[in-house]
């Protein structure tokens, strides 16, 4: 007897789809709880995200997981996987690097100047890490040249699996190759395995950086003292202009007077409400 049933035609994966209704409920709580808006030309990237989801929690059918989560059947901890699963965490060491030309040329010049004790910076969806290890080397070689000034550094994200790379500070060789040389003999450890193709940053540096979780659509961050700088890149470009404008009103209440804020280099805030003045390529000074 001849099987003409669409696994003989190797179709039987493609059927593990989700609906065009499951969809959108999903895209509205993703939207609701991360403010990250998902199109619906992403829907075949969303799908492969949370099949490996539906697998680690041993649901047959993409579209069970979907319906069970949806209908809020799953443990209230599968909700930080599902937005673990669905945020983007593209990251570099010295990633657009002519903000940080920007901040060691301009910025701590002129808060040294001024007498600046202590210069606080915020790295707002620092993902795994890159960019407030990148920072905090900045500051501290700044800080070790000019004496009696120190540095606090704080970095959040919302998803808790990169955080937890981040806190290991561990990271393939070739990604901290942008790293200038004098940087990296002083802050990043080889190691003796020459088999073992992974550095880390040196303990030092280490614990400088404080991480911790933090949604950027929430009504209120939870930060203990406002800071001179903040760094909130590439992420604009995932919320609707109305939920832009409001993370960008909530960053300003964050920013000490003449504090500043780095967007990335495809974002823009113009036509927002808001107390910023652009002073370089996407970054912006809040007014004295």
């Amino acid at each position: 007897m001849n099987d003409l049933s669409p696994l003989s035609f190797g179709l039987a994966a493609d059927s593990d789809r989700i609906s065009a209704r499951q969809f959108k409920a999903l895209a509205e709580l993703i939207q609701l709880e991360t403010g990250i808006n998902i199109k619906s030309s992403k829907q075949t990237m969303l799908e492969g995200r949370l099949r490996r989801r539906a697998k680690a929690l041993g649901i047959d059918t993409l579209g069970g997981y979907c319906d069970m989560v949806i209908g809020g059947q799953v443990d209230p901890d599968e909700l930080e996987h599902l937005i673990n699963a669905v945020t983007t965490n593209k990251t570099d060491f010295f990633r657009e690097p002519g903000h940080f030309d920007y901040l060691t040329g301009t910025v701590l010049p002129l808060y040294a100047e001024e007498g600046c004790r202590q210069i606080r910076c915020w790295s707002a969806a620092c993902s795994t890490g890159a960019e407030p290890y990148t920072i905090a080397m900045l500051l501290d070689d700044f800080t070790s040249k000019n004496r009696g000034i120190d540095y606090r550094l704080i970095a959040t994200d919302i998803d808790t699996e990169v955080l937890a790379t981040a806190m290991k500070g561990i990271y393939p060789r070739e990604q901290v190759e942008p790293v200038p040389a004098p940087l990296r003999r002083r802050y990043i450890l080889e190691s003796k395995d020459p088999q073992r193709q992974e550095i880390r940053i040196a303990p030092e540096i280490r614990r400088r950086v404080a991480f911790g979780r933090l949604n950027l659509i929430d009504d209120s961050y939870a930060l203990d003292q406002p800071v001179h700088l903040i760094f909130c890149r590439n992420v604009l470009i995932y919320f609707d202009k109305q939920t832009q404008e409001q993370v960008v009103q909530r960053l300003c209440e964050q920013l000490l007077p003449g504090g500043y804020l780095f967007l990335g280099h495809s974002e823009s805030i113009t036509g927002f409400k808001h107390d910023l003045t652009q002073v370089a390529g996407t970054v912006f000074r809040r007014s004295s």
